[in-house]
């Protein structure tokens, strides 16, 4: 179909020029809260609206995409969706999209794209969607709502998925001091293969031990008891069952070091990531030894948390339900 261009600004309305959308990474779980933590960090998916149509139709085309993207891009099949549950007019769009989240490492390629999805959807409808609805369509999409509710809101979140109604986002203070030193293998690791490893049931004691290392991981961080966060981010539920599909995993969690306050695996993985804040030259170098002694050379970054600005959609607060 023929597309009016953008960058004439006709086509958005008067007075309001085109902009990128930009969503940040995630890495979810950190240690004990599967499906339920994950933290915004400064790894990014960009999207530009190249051209515009103003139909009613409500069709996204993701134009070019780096990296490529396999079948139907999930920036299309998000706008699609919030335009279904809102039943809003929108216009039919042209994007591009630019990743720096490397895909299939278990930091939230598709909960970004999603949620830039959404975001476009906002933009060029000038929209007042409510933040729980944004999330309830970006989990649907993802199967689960943690990533979504980092790459929606930034920082430190934990959600609530409720039966039959939408789910809830609760954002947490995460210390600016801490930085996240994340080693991505070459070789990706779908989440689907990941969740089939692990066991249907788990003993009472193993959700016990769980319950009680996430809840003093979110203490730990509120109140600057780093010298928690080591054993605040044990797991019984999910890493044992994964380690056979990540080899380092048991290499890097047993790492001992001053400076590494936390260690654990990135989402479904393959990607580790400890917490420190220091000496993270140092710690990049270990870490890369570490998953090359494992067999698992890999890519190693320090990420900044991607802390929220306040924007005119959102107002959040430490703690608040979104």
């Amino acid at each position: 179909m023929s597309l009016k261009s953008a960058s004439g600004g006709s086509a958005f309305g008067a007075g309001r020029p085109a902009s990128d959308v930009q969503v940040p990474a995630s890495v979810a779980n950190l240690g004990g809260g599967f499906d339920t933590l994950a933290v915004a960090v400064q790894l990014y998916l960009r999207v530009r609206i190249v051209d515009v149509r103003d139909d009613g139709e409500a069709r996204l085309t993701v134009v070019r995409s780096t990296p490529p993207v396999r079948g139907r891009n999930a920036v299309e099949r998000a706008f699609e969706a919030i335009a279904r549950r809102t039943g809003l007019r929108a216009p039919s769009a042209a994007v591009d999209v630019e990743s720096d989240i490397p895909l299939a490492a278990g930091l939230g390629s598709s909960a970004a794209a999603a949620v830039a999805g959404l975001r476009v959807f906002e933009h060029l409808t000038d929209a007042e969607v409510s933040g729980r609805t944004l999330l309830a369509v970006a989990a649907l999409l993802e199967g689960h709502a943690d990533n979504a509710a980092a790459a929606l809101y930034g920082g430190l979140t934990s959600v609530v998925e409720r039966e039959g109604d939408e789910p809830i986002a609760l954002r947490w203070h995460w210390p600016e001091e801490l930085r996240l030193v994340v080693a991505t293998p070459s070789a990706g690791l779908s989440t689907s293969k990941a969740r089939s490893a692990l066991p249907d049931a788990v003993p009472r004691q193993d959700a016990v031990f769980n319950l009680q290392r996430v809840l003093s991981l979110v203490h730990a961080l509120q109140h600057g008891e780093y010298d928690r966060l080591r054993e605040a981010t044990q797991d019984r539920l999910h890493q044992t069952a994964r380690r056979t599909l990540v080899p380092q995993l048991a290499s890097v969690l047993a790492l001992e070091d001053p400076e590494i306050l936390a260690a654990f695996l990135s989402g479904a993985g393959p990607s580790v990531a400890l917490v420190a804040r220091h000496d993270f030259t140092r710690l990049e170098r270990l870490l890369a030894s570490t998953c090359e002694r494992a067999g698992c050379p890999a890519t190693v970054r320090t990420l900044d948390v991607h802390q929220p600005g306040v924007g005119p959609r959102e107002t959040l607060a430490v703690g608040k339900t979104v």
